[in-house]
C-alpha cells in the first residue's frame, strides 16, 4: 500500500506550517483536505495558503474550481487519490493535511457513494423546508450523525434524510460500517491539538486578522458573481455569514460575531469527529511548549517507526 501522512485538527491550531517543514524534511507534496480552498478567488474566508507561503512545496487540490461549481466529498475522494498516484509515481510523499475529517475518512476507506437511482421527490420536499426544520428531524432520526454535522450544511442533511427514507437506517449507522472498511493507504494519522481556550482565541484572533485583510471586499466581489444561493461556495463559514449581511439580515458586527461562534462551534465537531477516528496520533501543543520544531521530530520519527 501507498504510504501517506496525515495532518488534521481543529481550524486554527497550526496545521500548515508544520506541514511545510515536514514536506521538506521528508521530500512531500500537500494535498488539501479543505472544501473551502478548492475555490478560485475565496482565499482570505479559507485561510487558504498562497504561493509565497508555500515555500517551494507543492500543493494540490488548491484553486481548482469557480465558486459556482459544486466540491463533494465523491470529486475530493477522486481528485486525492489521483493525485497521491502523481505524487508517489514521482517518488514523493503525500501529506494530506486539512480539518475536513469526512474527506478523510471517504479517502482512506475508499468508501463507497454511489446512490441507487430513486424518486427525487422526497428530496424536493425536504427542499422546501428551513434549516432549522431539517435539522430538527435528523436530530430526532439521527442524533449521533447531526452532532458532527452543522445546521447550515444543508446538502448534508438533507442526503442523511434521505438514506433514512430510502433505506430505514441511520446514516450513521452506514458511516460506522464503511469506517470499518480496511484503510487502502499505510499511513500515519496526527491530529494537532490544544487546550480549548486557544484555540478559540486563534480562532477568534484569526477572524480579526480576516476581517482587517479585506475579507468583506472578498465576498462584495463574489456577490457580484450572482452565485445560487444553494451552492456550496456560499454555505462555508466566514462566507455565508457575510452573504447574510449582504442581503440585509443582520448587521456587519453581528455577522462577524457569528463567523467566530460558527468557526469554534465547527472546531468542536471537528475534535468529535477525530477523537472516534481509528489510529488517530493526537498531539497537544501545549505538552511540547508549543515547540513546533520538537512536535515536528516527534512526527518524523513516529512515521519512520511503523
Amino acid at each position: 500500500m501507498k504510504k501517506i501522512i496525515i495532518i488534521s485538527g481543529p481550524t486554527a491550531v497550526g496545521k500548515t506550517s508544520i506541514s511545510i517543514k515536514m514536506a521538506h524534511r521528508l521530500n512531500g507534496e500537500i494535498i488539501s483536505a479543505d472544501s473551502m480552498q478548492v475555490y478560485k478567488g475565496m482565499d482570505i474566508g479559507s485561510a487558504k495558503i498562497m504561493p509565497e507561503e508555500m515555500d517551494g512545496i507543492r500543493h494540490h487540490l488548491i484553486d481548482i474550481l469557480e465558486p459556482d461549481k459544486n466540491f463533494d466529498v465523491q470529486m475530493f475522494q477522486k481528485l486525492a487519490s489521483e493525485a497521491i498516484k502523481d505524487i508517489c509515481k514521482r517518488g514523493k510523499l503525500p501529506i494530506i493535511v486539512g480539518g475536513t475529517a469526512f474527506y478523510i475518512q471517504a479517502l482512506l476507506y475508499g468508501i463507497d457513494f454511489t446512490e441507487e437511482d430513486h424518486d427525487d421527490s422526497y428530496r424536493i420536499k425536504l427542499n422546501e423546508l428551513s434549516e432549522k426544520e431539517l435539522f430538527d428531524r435528523l436530530m430526532q432520526i439521527d442524533p449521533e450523525y447531526a452532532v458532527t454535522t452543522h445546521m447550515n450544511n444543508k446538502k448534508r442533511v438533507i442526503r442523511a434524510l434521505e438514506y433514512n427514507h430510502f433505506t430505514g437506517r441511520k446514516f450513521s449507522e452506514y458511516n460506522a460500517e464503511q469506517a470499518q472498511r480496511k484503510a487502502i493507504y499505510d499511513y500515519c494519522y496526527f491530529v494537532m491539538d490544544d487546550k480549548r481556550e486557544n484555540i478559540y482565541a486563534g480562532i477568534d484572533r484569526r477572524v480579526d486578522i480576516m476581517v482587517n485583510n479585506g475579507l468583506l471586499d472578498e465576498i462584495e466581489r463574489l456577490n457580484k458573481q450572482n452565485l445560487p444561493k444553494d451552492c456550496n461556495s456560499r454555505q462555508g463559514i466566514g462566507y455565508k455569514e457575510l452573504f447574510e449581511y449582504l442581503d440585509g439580515g443582520c448587521s456587519l458586527e453581528k455577522a462577524i460575531d457569528n463567523i467566530k461562534k460558527n468557526t469554534r462551534h465547527f472546531a468542536k465537531r471537528q475534535l468529535t469527529w477525530l477523537r472516534h477516528e481509528d489510529d488517530t496520533i493526537f498531539i497537544r501543543k501545549d505538552e511540547y511548549d508549543y515547540d513546533e520544531d520538537r512536535i515536528l521530530e516527534f512526527m518524523i520519527k513516529t512515521f519512520e517507526e511503523r
